[in-house]
């Protein structure tokens, strides 16, 4: 096994490249199409090879997280593959408590309470050791994937990670974390760099791994306002894209980002100057309206409304052809605005990864 210190060679030839083309805006044959979550619960083969088993003890396993991640190409023909993990391997690799309750979600037993809580992190964070699980199952999914796909790495984004720090679990409110934004905007932001520090370095991993592009998932984006946004979470991730790639660039490697805030339609505009390839939309976004407002600069990716998955197959056609008349077929990625829920049936997951391509052959085709 390579260490994630040394960029592993020997890697299979990448098949389809169709999905980095897009991220970059270059020409492609069909519009590609992954799903974020799409190792997942509403998979039968998932729910049997998780049954059973902690789910942070699956994630730390790189085998198990291989195999996660390579199941839904088995079923589709998407045109990417998301390593299988968490986001909150990071507050794990901080020195915090997390664990996974049935019916519950994530739960932090002992949550920062007051800013005193930040003595209780490690600052400086070896990710080689602490996170290397992961590094070690995007190397054994690159080659066991066999070139087929790119393979997506990711990371929660700074803001995002605080809020389930203080929160200790998920929340409707996130009084609690937004609590620290008012009371201690000092020790917010210190707590932000330190997260933010320790995501540049473990997206760095991930890539030395295999990870042939990187995805930021700010997923609490809308909880906050313009105001608090432009000062608690856009200039982390604009830090992060920017430290990435210029780590990178020495390297003479460029890898793809994306950055997905959820809710945050109030900062197309912003989002869409930060040093991010593409930017990811909910399903809250007028695609049309997207386009004007990123003014072509960056290539756009999302946003089906994920319950559009409970309609019929007929349905369901008619909606992605919508969505990419409204996107075009130029620089862009098609996915949900959200993940795949649970309960929803893998055929129709499968309705939608055709009627993407089909649709997308077509108007391309007419161009």
């Amino acid at each position: 096994m390579t260490n994630s210190d040394s960029v592993p060679k020997d890697f299979p030839q990448l098949k389809n490249d169709t999905f980095l083309r897009a991220a970059r805006g270059e020409e492609i044959e069909h519009v590609p199409v992954w799903c974020m979550r799409q190792a997942g619960r509403y998979l039968p083969e998932f729910r049997e090879s998780r049954a059973g088993k902690d789910f942070f003890e699956t994630c730390q396993s790189p085998e198990a997280c291989c195999e996660l991640t390579l199941q839904p190409l088995r079923r589709f023909p998407f045109d990417a593959a998301i390593i299988f993990s968490d986001i909150l391997v990071v507050p794990q690799a901080m020195g915090m408590d997390v664990q996974m309750v049935a019916g519950k979600g994530p739960t932090f037993p002992e949550p920062l309470k007051e800013p005193e809580d930040l003595q209780r992190l490690q600052v400086k964070v070896d990710t080689a050791k602490e996170l290397g699980y992961v590094f070690r199952a995007i190397t054994l999914t690159r080659h066991k994937i066999e070139g087929k796909v790119p393979l997506i790495g990711f990371s929660g984004a700074p803001w995002t990670l605080m809020s389930y720090m203080i929160e200790g679990g998920g929340s409707n409110t996130h009084s609690k974390a937004k609590r620290w934004l008012y009371q201690h905007p000092e020790a917010s932001h210190m707590l932000l760099k330190m997260l933010t520090d320790v995501i540049v370095e473990y997206l760095l991993g991930q890539v030395a791994a295999g990870a042939q592009a990187l995805q930021v998932f700010e997923s609490h984006a809308g909880i906050l306002g313009p105001a608090e946004f432009k000062e608690f979470s856009l200039p982390y991730l604009r830090d992060i894209a920017r430290r990435v790639k210029d780590k990178l660039k020495e390297a003479g490697q460029d890898v793809p980002m994306i950055v997905f805030a959820k809710d945050a339609h109030y900062a197309l505009e912003e989002l869409s100057q930060s040093n991010y390839e593409v930017v990811g939309l909910d399903w809250t976004i007028d695609p049309l309206s997207a386009r004007e407002r990123t003014g072509g600069k960056v290539s756009l990716q999302g946003n089906m409304d994920p319950c559009a998955l409970y309609a019929p197959k007929e349905r369901i056609s008619d909606i992605v052809k919508k969505m990419l008349e409204g996107f075009g077929t130029r620089g862009y990625i098609a996915n949900l605005g959200h993940g795949v829920y649970p309960d929803m049936t893998p055929e129709n997951i499968g309705a939608f990864v055709e009627a993407v391509h089909q649709h997308s052959k077509q108007m391309i085709k007419q161009i």
